[in-house]
C-alpha cells in the first residue's frame, strides 16, 4: 500500500498559498509541464527561487513587503513542490531551458533573480548563459564553487553521498519523513523557536508529494555538471549583485559567503545576524531592506 501510495497521481494544487495570508495560487504550462507560482505586484519584475527540495513557501515573508513597488513573481521550481515533476535529468541546461520558457511564459524579457541556496546557482546560471534576462542578482546563502567541500550540513552531505535508489529513499521519507525533516530543518535553521509544529508539518507535506524524491536525488549527479560549466565562471558576473549570508548558517558558512562576494567584483555583501541558511525566512525584516534598497537604489 505504502508503494502504491507513492506511485499515485499527484494531488491536484490548492487554489491558494496559505502563510500569512492567502495568496491565489496560478498556474502556466512551461514545455507541455504546469508550474505553479505566485503573482503579485507591478512594476518592475522580481523573480524568487528557491533552494534544494525547497518550495515556495521559502518566500512567505517575502509576499507583502516587496510586492507593495515591484512585480514579485515566485515559481515552484519544475521538479519541486506544487509544480509537475517530469521524467528528466534536471541537468543544470535542463533547469535553466524550463526556467527561459517560464519567462517566456509569462511575457518577462528582463528580471531582477533572487536565489536562496541551490536557487542562487540557477540565477548565476541565468547570469552567466542568458545575461541580457537578467537586470540585478540577489543571492541568498549560495551557490559557491567546490560545493562538496565547503559543505557543513551532516543531512544534506548524506543526501548526496547516497548511494540508495529512489524508490527506498520514498519509502524512507514516507515512513519516517516527519522525523527526517524535523531534523534538516534543525540544521537549516538557527532559531529552534521558529520551527513550530505548523512549520515542520507544512514542510513534511511539501516533501510527501508524490514524485518529488527522484529529482532532488539527481543532484547528485548535476551538481558536479554545474561545478564544471558555471561555478569556475562566477568571477565573469559581471551583473550589479548583492549576497545576503546569515551568520549562523550551518549548510555554507559565512566564509563561504564572503569568498563569493571577492569572486564576483561588482557584489555587495551583506550579513543577517541570528539567522541561518534561510535569512529570508528567519529576519526578514533585515533581509527586505537591504533587497529593497539595492533593487531599488543600487
Amino acid at each position: 500500500m505504502a508503494m502504491m501510495a507513492a506511485c499515485s497521481s499527484p494531488p491536484q494544487i490548492p487554489p491558494q498559498f496559505e502563510a500569512i495570508e492567502r495568496i491565489p495560487i496560478k498556474t502556466v504550462a512551461v514545455k507541455g509541464q504546469t508550474m505553479a507560482y505566485l503573482d503579485l505586484g507591478t512594476g518592475p519584475p522580481v523573480i524568487l527561487i528557491h533552494g534544494f527540495g525547497g518550495s515556495m513557501w521559502q518566500w512567505e515573508h517575502q509576499q507583502a513587503a516587496l510586492s507593495t513597488s515591484m512585480r514579485l513573481i515566485t515559481p515552484d521550481l519544475i521538479g519541486s513542490g506544487l509544480s509537475d515533476k517530469p521524467d528528466i535529468e534536471y541537468r543544470p541546461e535542463e533547469m535553466l531551458d524550463y526556467f527561459v520558457s517560464f519567462m517566456d511564459a509569462l511575457q518577462i524579457p528582463q528580471a531582477v533573480l533572487v536565489g536562496n541556496s541551490m536557487g542562487a546557482g540557477l540565477a548565476i546560471g541565468m547570469a552567466l548563459t542568458h545575461p541580457d534576462r537578467v537586470s540585478k542578482l540577489i543571492l541568498i546563502d549560495g551557490l559557491p564553487s567546490d560545493v562538496s567541500n565547503k559543505l557543513t550540513s551532516p543531512s544534506i552531505k548524506r543526501a548526496l553521498q547516497t548511494s540508495a535508489p529512489s524508490w527506498l529513499v520514498s519509502f524512507g521519507n514516507w515512513l519516517f519523513g516527519g522525523l527526517m525533516i524535523e531534523s534538516v530543518l534543525k540544521e537549516i535553521v538557527y532559531d529552534p523557536a521558529l520551527l513550530t509544529p505548523a512549520v515542520v508539518e507544512r514542510s513534511n507535506r511539501n516533501r510527501q508529494r508524490p514524485g518529488l524524491i527522484p529529482p532532488i536525488l539527481t543532484v547528485r549527479k548535476t551538481l558536479p555538471l554545474w561545478e564544471a560549466e558555471f561555478a569556475k565562471r562566477i568571477g565573469d558576473i559581471t551583473h550589479p549583485t548583492l549576497i545576503l549570508w546569515g551568520e549562523e548558517d550551518r549548510v555554507f558558512p559565512i566564509g563561504v559567503g564572503e569568498e563569493l562576494h571577492r569572486t564576483i567584483k561588482r557584489s555587495i555583501f551583506v550579513r543577517i545576524p541570528k539567522a541561518g541558511h534561510i535569512p529570508q525566512w528567519e529576519q526578514p525584516a533585515l533581509a527586505n531592506k537591504a533587497m529593497i534598497e539595492f533593487m531599488t537604489h543600487s
